[in-house]
């Protein structure tokens, strides 16, 4: 079994925004979004006019809870052989009952990709605003940047 990512959030975490596991990159580095091709960090650098793929882990990590977004993934562990989501297998959703305790602020939950957004009903049910997302891996190459970054300015859409 491989195991994901304790989640970053804050208190006053209005956004979260939803993987679905992290890839091997990812699981090599302990970081979220690591490999070098995924252009999630670039997506969030153009979003928040930050230079987040200037910055250390650590700091890009400071600066989303700046601007109160959260990071976590759907899945709190899985088999899978290499990064592919297709290649999840024996998935174990990560606890969300306790989301409300941990950002009690939190407003709107955004997803990485189809596969975290199959959580999006559950969510939404919880009484979080939900946001399916292109996604932002290197696999998904059937949309441009310029039209993932179109659609991923939807995350800032009523809440700054």
């Amino acid at each position: 079994m491989l195991y994901g990512f304790p989640p970053v959030l804050a208190n006053d975490t209005r956004i979260l925004i939803l993987g679905s596991f992290p890839g091997e990159a990812s699981l090599l580095a302990t970081q979220y979004y690591a490999h070098p091709r995924n252009q999630f960090w670039r997506l969030l650098s153009e979003l928040l006019n930050e230079p987040l793929t200037e910055l250390t882990y650590p700091a890009r990590l400071e600066r989303l809870l700046t601007y109160r977004i959260g990071l976590w993934d759907v899945l709190a562990a899985c088999q899978r052989k290499g990064s592919l989501d297709t290649a999840i297998r024996q998935a174990a959703p990560n606890d969300f009952a306790g989301l409300q305790q941990l950002a009690p602020a939190l407003e709107k939950i955004c997803f990485n990709g189809k596969t975290a957004g199959r959580f999006a009903p559950v969510l939404r049910a919880a009484g979080y605003q939900t946001l399916a997302l292109p996604s932002s891996s290197p696999a998904y190459a059937v949309l441009s940047f310029e039209q993932k970054l179109r659609a991923w300015r939807e995350i800032l859409h009523d809440n700054f």
